[in-house]
């Protein structure tokens, strides 16, 4: 039997959206002078330890949750000066546009270069001083449901148990968490989120949701190259056809950069890699100038959700809500979330305590909420954005690109017309024998680099014996379909090296290894697997990556 607890509110993830909840919350119930007990819940061994993101932040959300965020010390300290936008023809050459080219979106100005791991370390020490509780290190396993089938809470994981499923002598049931309203806050396909789409029919009325892979490193650079504040953005080479994204070069604080690569996980190519088209990335002159006598100190990869408006699902069913990029409310037109995260959950924060105020019982269905996002500056940002993605996806870079200088810059998002994008990303992949392999070349360590040394900075750690987390509807399709179809994308599409196909002496064709200690939590392959075979489930808590401040 699993011990209990008993909260108002329980919010699963202490990221931007989850910790703009418990903090938007706390601040309605201290102004009312109402006693409100909340949860958060983390995955991560202490808060932003799983948080990687650009990052520009748009301070909106932070003004308006806390109007004396400077007085309070927030960790924005690099506010943007300039704006430079690339379109690279290959890997030599590079057109800067002018900025009366460029997308309205793209432009910076009032933005700061921030860590959001460590915007979001200042959050929680907000919510705690608040009275909030955080319990990091615990992961959000299951979720529990009432009689009427309301959602009642979620449990924790338990701890110690072996690789054979046997609990070992340090074995620790996990806890459940009970509450009047539970908020899901996990990020990008959250692996509860996906469950409660599923159980609820949240994506009914909406086009199918898309992904892209964002691959950052942080690097210290020569002090006399480093241009506090300066913003670049590149797109073109060295994605080609059949694949999309964007690169970024962010000048920050302490004579720091980081620099990135976010891939479209709608690419189609099975030889593509998006950890190898990072790392030729850097050789660009564009980066290579900045880059070169500096030295790496950390890397990290994580998934994001980027099909916006037009994929956005109900977010709002009995006993709780979906916030954040855990239901996708990413601007990619900006490349932005942070801000709209925050909103999405200070939005739910009101709903919540209008509702507690109204019916302490809890565990309704807060349709309030769908109203207040349709009133609020989110749906309307999205709603011009709504194009930038499908033209991207359809019309390709260049011609993609000068849609959404029209839509954006003369149009201002009101076009009257929508464009779709209904293909999944898994499905986009053609047959190995349909495409070209890619010869990548051998990193020189100095710009470019391997995969496990790539992973090492990025301090990640899994119990050795526990359960694998990263499961298999069924143990034969990995050889029997997608190497056979695809020469085993999963050994690519993984920035982690958690993949792998190994020669075996008694079978004839190679065989799936999974190093799932590598796993950074980016949930590429939850998300690209061609047959949808992989699924994500969370390790033992405090496991996966230990970003300083990414």
């Amino acid at each position: 039997m699993r011990e209990s607890m008993e909260f108002d509110v329980v919010i699963v993830g202490a990221g931007p959206a989850g910790l703009s909840t418990a903090c938007r919350l706390m601040q309605q119930a201290q102004e009312a002078e109402q006693d409100v007990s909340i949860c958060v819940v983390e995955k991560g061994s202490e808060v932003g330890a799983h948080i990687l993101s650009g990052a520009v932040l748009e301070p909106r959300a932070l003004i308006e949750l806390f109007p004396d965020w400077q007085e309070r010390g927030a960790p924005l300290n690099t506010p943007v000066t300039n704006d430079e936008i690339y379109l690279f023809q290959d890997a030599e050459h590079a057109r800067k546009l002018p900025n009366s080219l460029v997308p309205k979106t793209m432009h910076n100005d009032g933005n700061y270069i921030i860590s959001l791991g460590n915007l979001c370390r200042w959050l929680a020490e907000q919510a705690e001083a608040m009275g909030v509780e955080i319990f990091p290190g615990f992961t959000a396993a299951e979720i529990l449901y009432n009689d009427d089938g309301s959602v009642k809470g979620i449990a924790t994981g338990d701890m110690g148990v072996g690789a054979d499923g046997k609990p070992k002598d340090s074995y620790m049931p996990g806890m459940e968490l009970h509450a009047k309203y539970t908020v899901f806050s996990e990020g990008c396909r959250g692996h509860l989120g996906k469950q409660l789409m599923e159980k609820y029919d949240l994506n009914r009325d909406v086009d199918v949701q898309h992904y892209g892979l964002g691959i950052k490193e942080i690097w210290d650079i020569d002090p006399d190259k480093h241009q506090p504040g300066l913003v670049v953005h590149g797109a073109g080479w060295p994605l080609e056809k059949g694949s999309s994204g964007g690169s970024f070069l962010y000048h920050g604080d302490n004579h720091q950069v980081v620099v990135g690569l976010v891939v479209d996980l709608s690419y189609s190519n099975p030889y593509l890699s998006p950890f190898d088209e990072f790392q030729r990335l850097k050789h660009h002159p564009v980066f290579q100038q900045t880059l070169a006598g500096g030295k790496r100190v950390s890397y990290g990869a994580r998934a994001i959700t980027k099909g916006g408006f037009n994929a956005l699902p109900k977010m709002c069913f009995p006993g709780g809500l979906l916030v954040g990029c855990d239901a996708g409310t990413l601007n990619f037109a900006k490349i932005k979330g942070t801000h709209t995260a925050m909103k999405s959950g200070m939005l739910a924060a009101e709903t919540i305590f209008d509702a507690l105020s109204a019916d302490a019982e809890g565990g309704r269905e807060l349709n309030a909420f769908t109203e207040a996002l349709r009133h609020s500056w989110i749906y309307d940002e999205l709603h011009r954005t709504r194009n930038f993605g499908p033209a991207m996806h359809k019309f390709g870079t260049f011609w993609g690109g000068a849609f959404n200088y029209i839509d954006q810059n003369w149009f201002k998002g009101k076009l009257p017309f929508t464009l779709r994008d209904n293909k999944p990303d898994h499905d986009q992949l053609k047959k190995a024998s349909q495409s070209t392999p890619i010869e990548y070349p051998k990193p020189d360590g100095k710009i470019s680099f391997d995969k496990l040394s790539s992973v090492f900075l990025s301090s990640t750690n899994h119990e050795e014996d526990q359960p694998c987390h990263l499961t298999l509807k069924d143990a034969a399709t990995p050889v029997n379909v997608n190497w056979k179809r695809y020469q085993g994308p999963e050994a690519r599409f993984c920035p982690a090296g958690v993949y792998e196909f190994v020669e075996d002496a008694e079978q004839a064709l190679p065989q799936l290894q999974i190093n799932a200690q590598n796993c950074l939590h980016c949930k590429t392959c939850d998300i690209k697997d061609p047959t949808q075979n992989i699924r994500w489930v969370t390790p033992e808590g405090a496991g996966g990556p230990n970003y300083p401040n990414m």
